[in-house]
């Protein structure tokens, strides 16, 4: 899925702008428009007062629900990161065979990281940088061993090694690194869906 296309179901999940005084709807739409905002200048690359305008509100609104920047980034990553593991729960309990499954995990995971390269590039920039946002992607990454543990018939450090693994193809797939050391998609995408296979 293009990243356009991604910005546009998202919008339209969101609805036209709610009337004033909906807080929860407000908030939704800030953290819409900063995934957008972050998605195409980058963290470092965009303020407070560009996501409220983004979001159809005035700078002022955006202090009534994030005390800055880094609060509404992480919750991007919480909403990001929680509608990639709801979809690939769901196609885990699909019931189709192993092999199936797998490719369609592979896939999945694929897209979702393609879908959104500028934000997945700010937050590997903030991994590094901010220790806030580490503990909570350190704190994901151990929420996302635990829901792998349920779909894996394994119990041993297989888990959090494909985890690492397939993420970074995923990523290296997203940002055209992979096409710069010529691995084709069809080889990365084949090599991810057997990682993912030995789990299930």
């Amino acid at each position: 899925m293009s990243r356009a296309r991604a910005v546009r179901r998202a919008e339209k999940r969101a609805g036209p702008r709610p009337l004033r005084g909906d807080p929860d709807e407000t908030r939704k739409r800030l953290v819409l428009a900063a995934a957008r905002e972050i998605e195409t200048h980058g963290y470092f690359g965009t303020d407070t007062n560009r996501i409220a305008r983004a979001a159809g509100y005035a700078a002022g609104t955006f202090y009534k629900h994030f005390p800055d920047k880094r609060a509404v980034f992480l919750a991007v990553f919480e909403e990001w990161i929680t509608r990639e593991w709801a979809e690939l729960s769901q196609i885990a309990a699909a019931g189709k065979n192993r092999q199936q499954t797998a490719r369609a995990l592979a896939d999945a995971v694929i897209e979702h990281h393609r879908a959104w390269p500028g934000f997945r590039a700010s937050l590997r920039a903030l991994v590094a940088l901010d220790p806030e946002v580490r503990r909570a992607h350190r704190n994901w990454r151990r929420r996302q061993v635990t829901l792998l543990r349920t779909w894996s018939k394994r119990s041993d450090s297989s888990q959090p090694l494909t985890l690492l693994l397939v993420e970074r193809i995923a990523d290296a797939l997203s940002d055209g690194e992979a096409e710069t050391i010529e691995l084709s998609e069809h080889a990365a995408r084949a090599f991810v869906a057997e990682r993912i296979l030995e789990l299930l």
